[in-house]
C-alpha cells in the first residue's frame, strides 16, 4: 500500500489541501494560461477549418477573400456573444447553464449532453489527427504504430490532468506558442511578399464575382459560398470553452473571462483568416498526401531560400510537428472542459453525483477518467480515422453555440425595459443565432448520411440515460423529504439548562450525520429506542465534502460550513433538551471517507466504550445501478473500521420507489 503510494505522489502529485487560500490562488490561471490551456481547441481548428471551407469552394476560389473576411467576422460575433456569457455566468458551466437557465432544464440537459459528447470527440480527434501530421513526417512503413501512438498520448494527457489544469498547461505551454509564433510569422511574410497582389486581388474578386454572376447567378453563388462557410465550421470550434471554464480563472474572473476570449478570438481570427489569405495569394492547389497549410507553408520556405532544399524540407518539418503538437494540447480542453460540465450537471442531479467530487489533487478526476475512457474506445471504434471522427464532430458543437445564443435572445428580449443597453446586446445575439444555426442546418444536412446520423444517436442515448438517473434522484429526493417530514415533530430547541458533561469512561454513541436531517434523527431515534439509558455520550461527525461546487470560492466554503454547523447544532440542541451529553466533530475535505474515519479513529481512542451508528438508504429495487448512483460511505467505513477492530452498526432506511 505505501508503495502504492509513492508511485501515485510520483505520477499525479501529493494533496492539496483546499481550505488553504493560498492553494485556489495556486491553480486558478491568469489570461495568459487560460488562452493557452483554453483556446489551445480554437486555434488547432486552423489547422482544418480553413482548408475544409476553402477546398468546398471548388474551382471558384476568388470567393476566398469574402471567406476570410467573413471568417474573421464570424469569429469576433461568436466571442462577443460569448462575452455575455461571461458575465451572466460567473460561476462558469457556459452553454449547459445558459441554456438551463434562460431556456429551461430539459433545454439545459440537451446542452450539456450534446457538450460531453463534442469534448470527447475534442480528445479524439485532436489526439488523432494530431499523430496523424506527426506520422506524415514518418516512413509509410510506420503507420502500424500510429493507433498505439494515440492510446499512449491519451494515457499521458490524463496523467497530466489528474496532477492538476496549472500544470498540465504549463508542460504544453512551449508547444501552443511555437504553433502560434512560427505560424504568425509565416501567415505575415506570406502576406507581406506578395503584398503587391493585394491592391490588385480586392477589384479582381469583385469583377470575377460579377462575371461569375452573370453566367451562373447569384442564387448559385450565395449557396456556393454558403456551403464553403458552413463547411468550414470547424474553425469556430473551441470558442465556448472560456465561458464553460470561467470558475477556473484568476479574480476578477469576468475581466480574466473577456480579456483571454479577446486573446483567443484575436489569434484564431489572424490565424483562420490569414491562411485562407494565403492559399488565394499563393495560389495554393491541392497535392496528394499533403494538407493545404504544408502546401503554402513550403512554397514560403522555398522564396525565403534559408538553406540546402533538404535543410527548407526540415523547416517545415518542425512547423507541421508544431501543428501535430498543438492538436494534442487542444484534446487538452476537451480534458477541461468536458468534466466541468458533467460537474455542473451532477449538482443538478442529471449525471452520478460522483462527478461534481473533487480529488486530493482538486481536479474533477472522476470526469477526467471518463472522458479519457470515452476517447480511448472511440479510438478503437474509428481506428483513429480522422474522416470519420470530423463528421461526428461537426453538429454537437453549433448545436450548443445556437441554443447559448438562443437563450442570451430570449433574455435580453425579457429584459427589455430593465435594461437600457438590451437592443444593441439583443441584435448581437440575434445574428450570432443566424450564423450558429444556419451553419448548424447546412452541416447537419451535408453530414447527416455521412455519419452525422451516429452523433445525433449518441446524443439521443446520452440524453435517455440522463433522464433515467434524474428520474432515479427526484423520487429518491420525494422520499427524503417524507422522511424528513416524518421526524419533523421532533423540534430541537435553545434550552437555558447548563448541558451535561461527556464522561469519555462511558458507553458512547458516535453518530456518522449526513447531509439530510432525518437520516441522523433517524439513527438517533432507533438507538434510544433500542438502548434505553445505556448510552450517556452521544457524539454527532460530520464531513463537509468539499466537491467542485463548494471550491467556487471562499463564500461557497463558508455557506458549505454553515449548513454543516448549523445541522450538527440541531442536533447537539436536541439531545440537550432530553438531558443528554452530546457533542460534535467537524472536518472538511474532499475525501469524506478518508476525513470520516481520522475523525472517528481518534473519537474511539478518546472515548474507549463508542459505537458508531449511520443510516443507510435501501432501496426495494437494489441494484448495480442505485448503489453507482449513491456513495458507500457507511458500508465502507464499517468495513475499516471493523479491521481496526472498533464496532459499527449500520441502520437500513428501506425507500419504497
Amino acid at each position: 500500500m505505501l508503495e502504492f503510494e509513492k508511485v501515485r505522489k510520483i505520477l499525479i502529485g501529493s494533496s492539496r489541501d483546499p481550505l488553504n487560500p493560498d492553494t485556489r490562488r495556486h491553480i486558478v490561471l491568469v489570461a495568459f494560461l487560460a488562452w493557452i490551456g483554453l483556446g489551445a481547441d480554437g486555434l488547432s481548428s486552423s489547422c482544418y477549418g480553413p482548408e475544409e471551407a476553402f477546398l468546398a469552394l471548388g474551382h471558384h476560389t476568388h470567393l476566398g477573400l469574402y471567406l476570410a473576411l467573413v471568417t474573421a467576422i464570424t469569429v469576433f460575433i461568436i466571442s462577443i456573444a460569448y462575452n455575455q456569457v461571461i458575465e451572466l455566468f460567473p460561476s462558469g458551466g457556459g452553454g449547459y447553464k445558459v441554456a438551463t437557465q434562460l431556456i429551461g432544464p430539459y433545454a439545459g440537459l440537451v446542452s450539456g449532453s450534446a457538450l460531453i459528447v463534442d469534448y470527447m470527440l475534442t480528445i479524439s480527434i485532436s489526439v488523432a489527427s494530431g499523430i496523424d501530421a506527426l506520422f506524415s513526417l514518418f516512413p509509410a512503413s510506420m503507420l502500424h504504430l500510429k493507433l498505439a501512438s494515440e492510446i499512449f498520448v491519451l494515457f499521458v494527457l490524463i496523467l497530466l490532468n489528474l496532477r492538476g489544469m496549472k500544470e498540465s498547461i504549463q508542460i504544453l505551454m512551449p508547444i501552443f506558442l511555437g504553433f502560434f509564433l512560427t505560424h504568425a510569422f509565416l501567415i505575415s511574410y506570406g502576406i507581406w511578399i506578395h503584398s503587391e497582389r493585394l491592391s490588385t486581388l480586392i477589384p479582381e474578386t469583385l469583377s470575377e464575382t460579377t462575371e461569375m454572376s452573370r453566367n451562373l447567378g447569384w442564387v448559385f453563388i450565395a449557396s456556393l459560398f454558403l456551403r464553403a462557410y458552413s463547411l468550414g465550421g470547424g474553425t469556430y470550434t473551441g470558442i465556448e470553452a472560456v465561458s464553460n471554464n470561467v470558475n477556473m480563472l484568476v479574480e476578477p474572473r469576468v475581466k480574466t473571462g473577456k480579456w483571454t476570449m479577446f486573446y483567443m478570438a484575436a489569434s484564431l481570427s489572424f490565424t483562420a483568416a490569414g491562411i485562407i489569405l494565403l492559399y488565394l495569394i499563393w495560389q495554393v492547389k491541392p497535392v496528394e498526401g499533403q494538407t493545404l497549410n504544408a502546401v503554402a507553408f513550403q512554397a514560403i520556405f522555398s522564396h525565403l531560400g534559408l538553406g540546402t532544399p533538404f535543410a527548407q524540407h526540415a523547416e517545415l518539418a518542425v512547423v507541421m510537428a508544431l501543428e501535430a503538437g498543438l492538436l494534442l494540447v487542444a484534446a487538452n480542453t476537451g480534458f477541461l472542459g468536458g468534466p466541468m460540465v458533467m460537474a455542473n450537471m451532477a449538482a443538478d442531479s442529471w449525471v452520478p453525483r460522483q462527478f461534481g467530487q473533487l480529488s486530493s489533487r482538486l481536479v474533477t478526476q472522476n470526469g477526467i477518467l471518463m472522458m479519457g475512457i470515452a476517447a480511448f474506445f472511440i479510438l478503437l471504434w474509428t481506428k483513429g480515422q480522422v474522416s470519420l471522427l470530423v463528421v461526428l464532430y461537426s453538429i454537437n458543437v453549433f448545436l450548443t453555440f445556437s441554443m447559448s445564443i438562443f437563450g442570451l435572445c430570449l433574455h435580453w428580449w425579457r429584459n427589455r425595459r430593465g435594461d437600457k443597453k438590451w437592443l444593441p446586446r439583443f441584435l448581437l445575439s440575434l445574428v450570432g443565432l443566424c450564423v450558429t444555426a444556419s451553419i448548424l442546418v447546412v452541416t447537419t444536412v451535408e453530414k447527416f448520411m455521412e455519419g452525422g446520423w451516429m452523433t445525433i444517436l449518441i446524443t439521443l442515448v446520452v440524453i435517455a440515460a440522463f433522464l433515467l438517473i434524474h428520474r432515479h434522484y427526484e423520487e429518491t429526493r420525494v422520499q427524503l423529504r417524507k422522511v424528513d417530514d416524518l421526524y419533523s415533530g421532533q423540534k430541537a430547541m435553545e434550552t437555558e439548562a447548563p448541558p451535561p458533561q461527556l464522561d469519555p469512561s462511558l458507553p458512547t454513541a458516535v453518530f456518522l450525520s449526513g447531509k439530510n436531517r432525518g437520516l441522523g434523527m433517524h439513527a438517533l431515534l432507533w438507538v434510544l429506542r433500542m438502548f434505553p439509558g445505556h448510552f450517556k455520550n452521544f457524539i454527532f461527525v460530520a464531513v463537509g465534502e468539499v466537491d467542485l461546487q463548494s471550491y467556487d470560492g471562499e463564500g461557497a466554503l463558508r455557506t458549505l460550513k454553515y449548513k454543516i454547523e448549523n445541522s450538527q447544532r440541531y442536533y447537539v440542541n436536541f439531545c440537550h433538551q432530553h438531558g443528554l451529553a452530546a457533542t460534535t466533530f467537524e472536518a472538511y475535505g474532499t475525501d469524506p471517507l478518508e476525513e470520516l474515519f481520522h475523525l472517528t479513529e481518534k473519537i474511539m481512542k478518546d472515548y474507549p466504550l463508542s459505537i458508531c451508528f449511520a443510516s443507510k438508504l435501501i432501496f426495494v429495487h437494489d441494484n448495480i445501478f442505485t448503489r453507482w448512483l449513491h456513495n458507500q460511505t457507511a458500508v465502507a467505513m464499517q468495513r475499516r473500521l471493523h479491521l481496526q477492530g472498533q464496532q459499527m452498526v449500520i441502520l437500513p432506511m428501506k425507500l419504497d420507489m
